[in-house]
């Protein structure tokens, strides 16, 4: 027993040095004369290569060389969570799926179409900016010191700077009947002018697109309109960033009995202001 034991220790004394520079030579790699690994080095520049091949790579299809199909048009460079999860379904070519996804890509682009351009306003300033973004849509400008309002002929033509000047202010906007979306919205900031603003029958315009309005920096707006539109009483409650509003046109205050409540508790926050239906004043 004595000596298997012993016997066993003498071997694991020429065995586990034998392991430990065989595992040492295999971590390192063949060594050159300088003493660095080649192994390493050539590792390391493969890695530098793929970082840069994939700091610049393209998407499929958009590299030269690359085969393009009909299929194309199902791309979507974004990879939105919406994507994802039409991957992850079975596929519904039925002309009633194929017509709602028609629909839902029209959409979408409409609405990266309204997307704000900050190279726009850094060249036109805020005012111009909402001029240009509103009467190439099909709105209505009206500037201060004009006495009537601007709109775009039936080619989307219309005279205004294409640099900023401070001479153009604008005083009142009418969006009626436009397919404005909440992204559009964002070329509406910071209008210092602006004492009248309109959304009449604009059908896109919900308690989301209200929100945003009331915090898109008007210090002088007096009148607003948001009748024909998809607010209900729960945008009522982002109001109360416009102290200065006189005027609110909606669709009937006495609505309902939670309608005329809301309208009630938001003349509390703004004494000044009056709540009027859509009658009254499109009817006149």
């Amino acid at each position: 027993m004595i000596q298997y034991m012993s016997a066993t220790l003498v071997k694991r004394q020429f065995v586990l040095p034998m392991y430990g520079m065989r595992l040492k030579y295999m971590c390192t790699g063949p060594h050159d004369s300088s003493g660095k690994s080649s192994t390493r080095d050539s590792l390391r520049e493969k890695m530098d290569t793929d970082k840069k091949t994939l700091q610049w790579r393209k998407h499929s299809g958009q590299r030269t060389g690359d085969w393009y199909s009909k299929l194309k048009v199902f791309d979507n460079e974004e990879q939105t969570s919406d994507y994802i999860i039409m991957m992850q379904q079975p596929m519904d070519l039925t002309p009633s799926a194929l017509k709602e996804w028609w629909r839902k890509r029209n959409l979408h682009m409409k609405r990266k179409m309204q997307s704000y351009i900050p190279e726009r306003h850094e060249i036109l300033g805020p005012d111009l900016a909402a001029a240009h973004f509103l009467l190439f849509r099909g709105g209505a400008v009206k500037f201060v010191h004009e006495q009537n309002f601007m709109r775009a002929n039936e080619k989307k033509e219309f005279n205004l700077p294409t640099k900023y000047h401070g001479a153009y202010k604008i005083e009142a906007l009418k969006c009626d009947g436009m397919s404005l979306y909440y992204e559009g919205l964002e070329n509406l900031r910071n209008l210092e002018e602006l004492k009248f603003l309109s959304f009449h029958n604009v059908i896109t315009f919900d308690d989301w697109c209200l929100d945003r309005v009331s915090g898109s920096g008007y210090p002088k707006l007096e009148v607003l309109d948001i009748s024909g539109t998809s607010c209900t009483l729960n945008g009522f409650s982002c109001l109360y960033r416009i102290p200065t509003l006189k005027l609110l046109i909606v669709n009937d205050p006495k609505e309902t009995l939670e309608y005329e409540l809301a309208c009630s508790m938001l003349l509390e926050v703004i004494p000044k202001l009056k709540i009027v239906d859509s009658a009254s004043i499109h009817n006149l």
